[in-house]
């Protein structure tokens, strides 16, 4: 079942991409990034209400790190700048494979931000992430585009709001700080809309069906997978994640005509493979860190 959520999510993710880059023709980023939060506001309070562990806490709101809760969404909101520009100007599949470079920075900045220690696999893996992503972006080619940067910028946010949940007390339940996270977004978006002037008056009920949509689609994607990472441990769904790849190929070449082939390969596995070794990393860890648990209930 956890398999099955995570691939709906990530399915569910590359739908929202498709929503934006047929929205985005003719309402600027800074106002979609508004109706997403929005609308994605609800699924987050139906986890809120339907969540067990949130009832057993007593139902509390208000949390000791509510502002690094909240800033969480201002990381997102940058992500979402950043993500939904680099779907209006580059192809579907380039845009959405190249934000799979989170978990690499995810292990960078752990270092300053958590105070880990990187090990030498983790540092290959960075290595081999970031090779393949220079042979999609092409750098110094005729085909480099400045704007092939966005969707690293858009991982580095997304990446900063994941490491800063580690920063959270582990009792505050999920559900909550993802309502703080996308109250944040909401927020940090509202902000970024206004000083841009980015708003277009919405004047026809197909074009509120299609926000609506993109904003439910979203909220529901986080949901479905907050609901998988909740039913297993990270590392047995995480590497599912990456079908998304495909999964946005499939939909840029039915829906936009594109197939960038060349642009996608062979940097694009070599992207995932850096990924990948970070997951087989940490499921190691897990087990590693399982054993000793294991062992010291045994001696206690």
């Amino acid at each position: 079942m956890a398999v099955f959520l995570i691939l709906l999510a990530v399915l569910l993710f590359d739908i929202q991409g498709a929503f934006i880059k047929y929205m985005g023709n003719q309402y600027p980023v800074e106002q979609i990034a508004v109706f997403r939060n929005i609308f994605g506001l609800l699924p987050n309070i139906l986890i809120l209400l339907a969540s067990a562990e949130w009832h057993r806490s007593g139902r509390q709101i208000r949390i000791q790190h509510w502002k690094m809760a909240f800033g969480r969404g201002l990381f997102v909101a940058i992500a979402q700048l950043c993500l939904y520009t680099s779907l209006l100007k580059l192809e579907f599949a380039t845009a959405s494979s190249l934000v799979f470079a989170a978990p690499l920075f995810i292990t960078i900045l752990s270092i300053p931000m958590l105070g880990y220690r990187v090990n030498a696999w983790q540092w290959a893996a960075v290595i081999i992430g970031f090779a393949g992503i220079m042979m999609v972006m092409q750098p110094g080619s005729e085909v480099f585009t400045p704007y092939a940067i966005l969707p690293l910028g858009a991982a580095l946010g997304y990446a900063a709001a994941s490491v800063a949940i580690r920063l959270i007390d582990d009792a505050v339940p999920s559900v909550v700080i993802n309502l703080y996270g996308t109250t944040g977004a909401l927020a940090g978006s509202l902000v970024l809309m206004a000083i841009s002037s980015g708003y277009v008056p919405i004047e026809s009920l197909r074009d509120w069906l299609l926000f609506i949509g993109m904003g439910s689609v979203g909220g529901v994607a986080v949901l479905v997978m907050v609901m998988a990472y909740r039913l297993t441990q990270p590392s047995n769904v995480s590497p599912f994640e990456y079908f998304g790849i495909p999964f946005s190929f499939v939909i840029g070449w039915l829906v936009f005509d594109e197939a960038p082939f060349h642009k996608l390969f062979p940097g694009v596995i070599f992207i995932v493979i850096g990924g990948l070794l970070i997951v087989w990393r940490q499921r190691l860890k897990e087990k590693q860190d399982a054993s000793e648990t294991g062992k010291e209930m045994a001696a206690e």
